[in-house]
This record gives structure tokens, sequence and C-alpha cells, in this order.
């Protein structure tokens, strides 16, 4: 449990971590830990439909919601903070006495599924889904968060119980709380409820290990009849822990992270390819990904990825000048420091650091980390991961030959 105070701010934050999600599951339950975060707002024990449980938050002008990925769930809140008693005990309420009815599954099946067809209407999800299954393979941090239509349509209570009964459990479980309200507040009021979280089964929680021997195909492709190509290239990184974090992150600011990156420059400005350009990267416990997107015209789109692979093969080849590494450091640590601004936001950086590292790391201490990278930090983790023959394409819009891409990237 941990709770920042932010004595200046009206609201307050609640989120309640749990360390399941997508990796957690068999080939034959993926997607259901999402479907879970579904469930837990139907209803429970004292607020026994779902309408009860939004009106408790809302009726106090706050708002609620959840997500899951690959790793964990976070099911969160915000109230102003003289409502942070409401906040908690809704919280709290919703996890350890979700009823979890059958009637109410049948009824969200079709919710959830609507939310997968909506992923696989929209391109540039869908290549960023695919991108992502072509780079870690048919391996469980590979799989999608959502699951399949089929699968979804397949599960009764006892796997949803089953589930919970695992994952749901009090050391798997973190209670991040920030806003203008103390400690001593949060834990006399989340304590005795908490206190009630099952310990859950004897056997130790685990996933299945990445393994880099596993990679999906390096072309991924869905031809549709529409007017853009949503284009996405992706290559193997590393686990959020490793030493070389750092400097990735400054790459990354060079290299496409917003409106001055190279990126950006040289694919937009100079060459009109896209509207949209950028990298990024994603973080496991074991593993990691790295990835370029644009938005492109078909006849665009070999030339978009030239330009693209160009750009990443210099970050190898080329040390990046010190101005540049200046500008880059300084546009890095600012969107750091503006991304913790809100109760929100700091409660799921600790919620999150918590449960996943054990620990909540300095803003202060983060920032010196960031300031020591240097140009030959930059240029080896670029060499690290950028790798030409580990590079997969993924590509959704109209009339599209894989060949044409697989020579593109060279495979």
């Amino acid at each position: 449990m941990v709770t920042t105070r932010i004595p200046t701010t009206q609201a307050v934050a609640v989120a309640l971590f749990v360390g399941v999600g997508s990796r957690s599951e068999s080939q034959e339950l993926n997607g259901i830990t999402h479907f879970i975060e579904h469930m837990v707002f139907k209803g429970t024990e004292r607020r026994p439909d779902a309408n009860m449980i939004a009106e408790a938050i809302e009726g106090a002008g706050g708002s609620l919601n959840a997500y899951t990925n690959k790793e964990f769930t976070c099911y969160y809140n915000m109230v102003p903070y003289d409502r942070y008693e409401t906040a908690i005990d809704v919280t709290c309420d919703m996890l350890l006495h979700s009823l979890m009815e059958q009637q109410e599954i049948e009824r969200e099946r079709t919710v959830v599924q609507q939310e997968l067809k909506r992923t696989h209407d929209n391109p540039s999800a869908w290549a960023a889904r695919l991108i992502g299954q072509a780079v870690y393979g048919d391996q469980p941090c590979g799989r999608d968060v959502g699951g399949t239509v089929e699968l979804v349509e397949s599960w009764e209570r006892p796997d949803f119980v089953g589930h919970m009964e695992r994952w749901y459990r009090g050391p798997n479980i973190v209670l991040s709380v920030a806003g203008n309200v103390t400690h001593e507040q949060v834990m006399a009021m989340a304590e005795p409820m908490l206190a009630s979280m099952p310990e859950g089964l004897k056997e130790p929680l685990s996933v299945t290990p990445y393994s880099s021997e596993v990679t999906g195909d390096r072309v991924s492709s869905d031809s549709r009849d529409i007017d853009q190509c949503s284009l996405q290239l992706g290559v193997p990184s590393f686990g959020r822990d490793d030493p070389d974090r750092f400097a990735l992150r400054i790459m990354n600011s060079v290299l496409g992270s917003g409106m001055s990156s190279r990126l950006f420059r040289e694919v937009r400005e100079r060459r009109g390819l896209a509207y949209g350009v950028g990298s990024g990267y994603g973080y496991l416990a074991d593993t990691g990904s790295f990835t370029i997107s644009a938005g492109v015209d078909r006849d665009k789109i070999v030339e978009t990825i030239e330009v693209c692979m160009e750009e990443a093969e210099k970050m190898v080849t080329e040390t990046v000048p010190d101005d540049e590494l200046r500008k880059a450091k300084d546009h890095t640590i600012g969107r750091f420091r503006l991304s913790l601004e809100t109760a929100f936001s700091l409660g799921q950086r600790h919620g999150e650091q918590l449960l996943t590292h054990g620990s909540i790391e300095e803003v202060d201490d983060y920032v010196t980390e960031l300031e020591a990278v240097t140009t030959d930090d930059v240029k080896r983790v670029a060499a690290r991961i950028l790798v030409r023959d580990k590079l997969h394409v993924a590509a959704v819009g109209p009339n599209i030959n894989d060949d044409e891409l697989a020579n593109a990237i060279g495979a």
C-alpha cells in the first residue's frame, strides 16, 4: 500500500493493481483476465448491480475505469478529496465481493466481443496488435490481451472464479492512493477491508518466461479497402529493469519522439510521406519491444520503410552530436516531469512500480540517470536493439503485398 500526499489538489485518485495479465493465462483462457476486469464492475454483495457501483463514484462527481495489459490489471477512480472514503470503499468492495453471476457473464460476452471487433476495425490498432504478435511470436507474452471472439464465447463462471482465486490474492495486490489525503487516513479506511483479502492457493505465482527463440512472421499484413496504410516496424528489446533503459529513452527521443525528432523531420517535414510518424517502446518483466509507426499512402509504403530504416541505422553507425543529445535530454526530462503533474499520474506511477519492482524510484534519481546518458550509451543501445535481421513489419491497408514488404526490410 502506498499513499502519495498532495495537499494542494482537490482530488484523490485510488488505484488498485493486481499482478495478473494476459501472460498469466493458458492458451485456452487467453483473454479471461480482461473479461474479469469487465465483470468486477457488474455487482457486489452490497452493490448488486453495475449502476450502483457507478452511481457511488459518479454521484460524488468522480469517474471510474480499469485496464488490463500483459502483466497486470488496474482498477481506478478519482473523486473530490472529501469523498476518498467512498473511493476506497467501492474499489475494495469490487475486488473482494464481486458476484460474478453467470447471467451477467452472458450479457457481458457481447460487450467484450464488440470491444475486440472495434480493435480489429481500427487499422492502426490492428497493425499494433499484429506487430506485437510478430515480435514476440506464439508465446504468452505475444498473445493479445483480449483474446479472441471465439474464446470469449467459451468460458463459464467456474473459469472466472478459478482464475480469480489463483491470482487475486493479497501478496499480488497493491493499493495506491494519491491526492489530498494522509497515509493514516488511507490505512484507517483500507486496512480493515483488505485484511480479508484471501491469501489464495498455495502454489507460487509465475508466468512463462520469454523465449528469444520464439518469434512470429517477419511480415504480417491485412489488406483492406481503405485509403491509408497503417505501418508498424518492430524489434524485440529488453525488460523494464535493464540498465540500458535510460539510454533507450534518450535514443527514442532523438529518433522518433515529438515534432523535433529525426523521423518526424525526415518522413513528414522533408519528404511529406506521412501525417503522423514516431517511435516508442514497451516493457515487460523480461523483455520489451521497440516500434516505429506511421500512416502512409499505399504507394509510399516502401519508401517510408526505407527512410525509417535509414534513420534507425544512423543511430547505430553515427554518433549523436552533443547539442542534439542535450536537446533530447531536455525533451525527455521535461516530458517526464510534466507527466507527473496530477494525482492520477502519481498514483499510477507509484502503484505500478511497487507492484512490478517492489519499490518506488525517486523522481530525482530517475532524472540523474537520464542526465548520465552519453553519446556512446545511445549508440550502444541502438546497436543492441536496432538489428535488421530481427526487424518485423506489419501493415493494414489496401492491396498489401507481403513480398514487397519483405524485400523492403531485407527479409
